[in-house]
């Protein structure tokens, strides 16, 4: 029984060598590991022999099986590498060399809906006096959670489908908020700047989410800084933003950075508050969640929290984008079609 395991283990090597695509690896596969598999109709037989041979197949039995395992999923990883890397090699395309790309019709499509809403924010907030910050997408747990007033056993960080690397230790950033962190520390009061950018949560993607999106989140740091402030600033952007009045309301949300929180809903102008699947029916677009910074957040960023106060605020960008120019899904926004980019060329 054992010098026939060991033959099957060499036949079942020479057929692989032979395997050109992956439906053949796995036919392969399940005729040596299927239910009805060579391996398995061995071992059928395993209760006919003694004790100390049964010690001896089961091991080697379970080895064979681990290896082929193993070698089918090299195989398999093989093949895609290949075939990933003939696409490559047959549709590459030199930038560089601008008359043929131009000469096959593949014009750029001009600038992406996201950066001239981000960019027109940027000139907004900067002709109201605050500063333009940036971060890393790569965080650790301090600056995405812990200085956020986020502890390790708080609740907050379910609503949160974090991408976390394998040492545990390092995560794609969940919210722009990060950088109110980083502004914290390398900045002394008073001060207010902005920081936009990309963040990354493990959504199910459906026409309002996605799992890589834009936020842009702000913070205002003074004395006696009030909620009314924070209103003031809200209304002048989103004025600016639509060139005309929008109609915004304010309701209660939690946020852990934040106390008291706010969420600031803008009536959804795809179906002028109708109901459509951007505002999932409700006529109201969840645009701005915001609030009071909270002293846990001000400590973390060294900040006497007897002198100094703000608010802090975050704004989605795609959904944003989405409102202004009437776009009914966001998986437009990260297509890749410049079909669809194209249409913004203008603006």
């Amino acid at each position: 029984m054992q010098e026939k395991l060991h033959q099957l283990f060499s036949d079942f090597q020479k057929g692989l060598k032979n395997c050109l695509l992956e439906a053949e690896i796995l036919d392969l596969k399940s005729q040596y590991l299927g239910k009805k598999g060579f391996i398995s109709e061995i071992l059928k037989n395993l209760k006919d022999v003694s004790v100390e041979q049964k010690k001896m197949i089961g091991p080697l039995a379970n080895n064979i099986k681990k290896e082929i395992e193993h070698l089918t999923a090299n195989k398999m990883s093989s093949i895609e590498r290949d075939a990933i890397n003939k696409k490559l090699a047959e549709k590459r395309i030199d930038i560089t060399q601008r008359e043929k790309f131009f000469d096959k019709g593949l014009n750029h499509a001009g600038p992406h809906p996201v950066s001239l809403i981000q960019r027109e924010i940027e000139d907004i907030f900067l002709s109201m006096g605050f500063d333009i910050l940036d971060g890393p997408h790569i965080e650790d747990d301090f600056h995405n959670f812990e200085a956020l007033n986020i502890p390790a056993d708080h609740p907050a960080r379910d609503m949160q489908d974090t991408f976390w690397f394998p040492n545990l230790k390092n995560l794609l950033r969940t919210h722009t908020s990060t950088i109110q962190v980083r502004g914290m520390k390398s900045k002394r009061p008073p001060f207010k700047f902005v920081g936009p950018g990309k963040v990354f949560r493990s959504e199910r993607t459906d026409a309002s989410h996605e799992s890589c999106f834009h936020q842009l989140e702000g913070m205002m740091v003074g004395e006696n800084i009030s909620v009314a402030n924070l209103i003031y600033f809200m209304k002048v952007l989103l004025s600016e933003i639509f060139k005309s009045e929008v109609e915004v309301r304010l309701r209660p949300g939690f946020f852990p950075f934040v106390e008291p929180g706010f969420e600031l809903d803008i009536r959804c102008m795809v179906c002028k508050g109708k109901g459509c699947s951007v505002c999932k029916q409700t006529g109201w677009v969840e645009l701005l969640p915001c609030g009071m910074v909270h002293p846990n957040v001000l400590k973390a960023g060294n900040i006497d929290t007897n002198k100094w106060n703000g608010f802090a605020f975050g704004l989605g960008l795609d959904r944003l984008v989405m409102m202004k120019y009437k776009i009914d899904d966001i998986r437009h926004l990260h297509g890749g079609d410049l079909r669809f980019i194209s249409q913004f060329s203008a603006y």
